[in-house]
């Protein structure tokens, strides 16, 4: 990383987003170099181009406009990542940034990290030493790639330290600094309650059921989309269950012809993030295969089902709210009916340590440290 005064300019700093959970990790890293002698550069590849699933979170989260927007699309994994390399390359090549920062374990992530690397522009990654040790997981995949190909690696629990040890990553470049979706999430929480979303939709607070479900092992395929929709339409029968559906979900609902077993779940539209983190303090279980959903319900303090065999984010079992549920009919009714049964008295949690609202300032007290240890 190149010394800013040695260089005579800011210290230049490229931030890439292109899916809804990055939004939330780029814009308290945005707000903590801000006020510091860099020169920031936003690049929104387009990989979620559903504008409530992208453009809407620019706005809710007052960051600003991408300076590039690479636009794309939707494909197979191997064809979307191929599109975000060839389009990112001619942007370093404009900007020349000193850094790129990537984030979270989706494709694009991985995609401008190998190209970054292999121009000799270092790369840090937000939400490093993730894992689930499940290589059916494209998100594993992404996951252990970007972090052999970072120079600094900012971590949001202990666990992803031990991880990146057991891998040979030197430690001098490994830091745990906290979680920036909470840093988001803190930052915003008032924003999203004073919506009062239980009262939009017509549900009394504390008791409904919020469902979120994207993952392709889970929306692909009929068998574990049935298994879920059909727990989804028993829970319905006790609590009101909101279902705000993903595209991909939508998509194969229609496909498999399943939503007519959704019986009195309310399918609604993508939320924004005010909306959707709104609804989750509110509710009283929310279900969901999303990480970043496990991580905000362990700090609002909601009860979590995980729809998954496992999770990359093993601090929000061991002190948080989330559990983790076979994906069978039976089991996932029986956990949600219990819980909302036991609510206010369900699992108590901690907050794990460093999320505290400070992670970005940490990072970004890291990397301007670095960059003044450094030769030009």
């Amino acid at each position: 990383m190149a010394n800013p005064a040695a260089i005579d300019r800011p210290l230049r700093i490229l931030h890439v987003a292109g899916a809804r959970p990055n939004f939330m990790k780029i814009a308290p890293l945005m707000d903590a170099f801000r006020s510091e002698p860099v020169k920031q550069i936003l690049v929104h590849t387009g990989q979620h181009y559903d504008e409530s699933l992208s453009r809407v979170f620019f706005d809710q989260l007052r960051m600003p406009r991408p300076d590039f927007d690479l636009e794309v699309g939707s494909g197979s994994h191997a064809v979307q990542t191929a599109r975000i390399m060839l389009a990112f390359e001619p942007v370093l090549l404009e900007t020349r940034p000193d850094l790129v920062f990537v984030v979270g374990d989706v494709n694009s992530t991985v995609a401008c990290s190998l190209v970054a690397a292999k121009m000799g522009i270092r790369v840090a990654h937000v939400e490093a030493g993730l894992r689930s040790s499940d290589w059916t997981m494209p998100e594993e995949i992404n996951r252990v790639l970007t972090d052999r190909l970072s120079d600094l690696l900012f971590t949001t629990e202990r666990s992803a330290n031990q991880n990146l040890a057991r891998e040979g990553i030197p430690a001098d470049r490994v830091h745990f600094v906290g979680n920036v979706m909470i840093d988001t999430l803190i930052k915003h929480r008032q924003r999203a309650m004073a919506l009062r979303m239980p009262e939009r939709y017509e549900v009394p607070p504390g008791r409904f059921a919020l469902a979120t479900l994207h993952r392709p092992s889970n929306v692909d395929a009929a068998e574990p989309l049935g298994a879920i929709v059909d727990a989804l339409a028993r829970i319905a029968q006790s609590v009101p269950v909101l279902f705000p559906v993903h595209p991909r979900t939508a998509l194969n609902l229609e496909r498999f012809d399943m939503s007519p077993r959704l019986g009195a779940v309310r399918v609604v539209p993508p939320m924004g993030y005010l909306e959707f983190i709104g609804l989750a303090a509110e509710a009283a279980v929310v279900l969901t295969d999303s990480g970043g959903v496990q991580e905000e319900t362990t700090v609002l303090g909601v009860s979590c089902l995980t729809l998954r065999q496992n999770t990359e984010r093993p601090v929000t079992v061991s002190e948080g709210t989330n559990r983790l549920v076979p994906l069978e009919t039976a089991a996932i009714a029986e956990a949600a009916e219990q819980t909302v049964a036991e609510r206010p008295n369900g699992k108590p949690r901690r907050l794990p340590e460093l999320w505290d609202g400070n992670a970005a300032r940490r990072i970004a007290a890291v990397v301007l440290d670095r960059a003044r240890s450094l030769d030009a």
